[in-house]
């Protein structure tokens, strides 16, 4: 790897990828010096095509001619698909049949042919160096290569260019393409910068083989932030994230689910779970930023929208915003109006009712009222169940909207 290969990498996507926004965020997370890089805009809506695009226009003729295959979780497919129709190169693409249908889909709009493959990314891959074989086509890594990696590293480029000052940049992390890139980027230019990465608890591969000093194979790697599901980081980015990256640490399935909500609300900028882990990160606090100039890269917005829907549930719920209250009630008129009244008195907002009488285990004359609530946060919640039982009413459960709904 060197500058050079990264400023030609700069130079090739000019006529396929676009210089994304850096935007200025203060009022997120809490965390005043936070700017936005949105790949989460890109074309395709993913970083992924930078790489994929570079590492097809340095093959050769006879590379071209017998086409290229591929492994994704679906960015890096949509990315390959669109760089091997703008070459006129086939493609054929291995993802895995737990991706989102609306990244499958979209890489089949390219004119990719795409064989669905039972698992997960790993499995994918797998599968892609069997077809390679047969084939003979050309593999496209989606990490684990230079000319990959130095496609990703033009962000960095980027970032230097629009903030030349900044001080420390966040990253989203899953086999580690993304983040050799920047680092080696950044780095190189600004050696001062701190490089930090980020990864699903649930998918830590990166984390734990920093840990053990050597590359670990997790056992599975299942989260909603489908982007960055690896088991195994590359060998090549192993290598960059020791030598390059200051610190790589993890965030839960509820706190990048946050962060997806806080995206969309505060900033309106949609992104799918592996796009909004450096944000995640930063609202929780896992680095000490001081009072650093910190980038962090929305990696992309590709998220399927009934997962979408589910993610704001539970962001909601997460922030004390919306729960169920159940209260025991003698059954006669006038204690819903009762509820109600608190509720309202205190700006709560009831906009779901169910009433149960059928329980064998209450008394004749009893009843159940269940009222879905919607309150600004944790503490506005407890000072209506407070005022609820100093009116009089018995609670007998708060539960989260949604029930026990998994994300990943």
């Amino acid at each position: 790897m060197t500058l050079d290969k990264i400023y030609h990498a700069a130079y090739v996507l000019k006529k396929a990828a676009r210089n994304t926004d850096l935007i200025f965020a203060p009022d997120l997370c809490g965390y005043r010096n936070i700017w936005l890089k949105t790949e989460n805009l890109q074309v395709t809506g993913s970083f992924k095509l930078r790489g994929a695009y570079y590492m097809i226009s340095q093959l050769s003729e006879e590379e071209r001619q017998k086409g290229i295959i591929a492994c994704s979780a679906g960015n890096h497919a949509q990315g390959v698909a669109l760089a091997a129709k703008k070459s006129g190169i086939s493609a054929k693409i291995c993802i895995p049949d737990s991706a989102p249908l609306s990244k499958i889909e979209a890489t089949k709009s390219y004119g990719a042919e795409v064989v669905l493959v039972p698992g997960s990314y790993d499995d994918a891959y797998e599968k892609a160096l069997e077809l390679q074989k047969e084939e003979g086509r050309t593999f496209i890594h989606p990490f684990d290569n230079d000319d990959v990696i130095a496609g990703q590293g033009t962000i960095g480029l980027e970032i230097l260019d629009q903030l030349p000052e900044v001080e420390a940049v966040v990253v989203p992390v899953g086999g580690g393409g993304l983040i050799s890139g920047i680092a080696f980027a950044v780095k190189s230019l600004y050696p001062g910068c701190k490089i930090y990465g980020v990864q699903a608890s649930n998918s830590s591969s990166m984390v734990r083989s920093l840990e053990a000093g050597k590359q670990v194979s997790l056992d599975s790697a299942f989260t909603f932030a489908d982007g960055i599901a690896v088991k195994r980081p590359g060998d090549l980015t192993f290598a960059y994230v020791n030598d390059y990256v200051d610190e790589v640490v993890s965030v839960s399935e509820d706190e990048i689910a946050g962060a997806v909500l806080a995206l969309m609300e505060r900033q309106k900028l949609v992104t799918e779970g592996a796009g909004a882990v450096a944000v995640a990160a930063i609202m929780h606090g896992k680095f000490d930023l001081g009072e650093k100039k910190t980038v962090c890269l929305l990696s992309g917005g590709n998220i399927d929208v009934s997962i979408l829907s589910r993610v704001i549930t539970r962001g909601l719920v997460n922030s004390g915003r919306n729960s169920n209250l159940t209260i025991a009630l003698i059954d006669k008129p006038g204690q819903l109006e009762g509820i109600a009244h608190v509720i309202a008195g205190l700006g709560g907002n009831v906009f779901s009712v169910q009433y149960d009488r059928s329980d064998p285990n209450m008394a004749i004359n009893s009843c159940f009222i269940t009222v879905g609530l919607e309150t600004r946060d944790h503490a506005h919640l407890a000072d209506i169940k407070e005022a609820l039982t100093k009116a009089g009413f018995v609670l007998v459960g708060s539960t989260s909207i949604g029930g026990d709904c998994k994300l990943g």
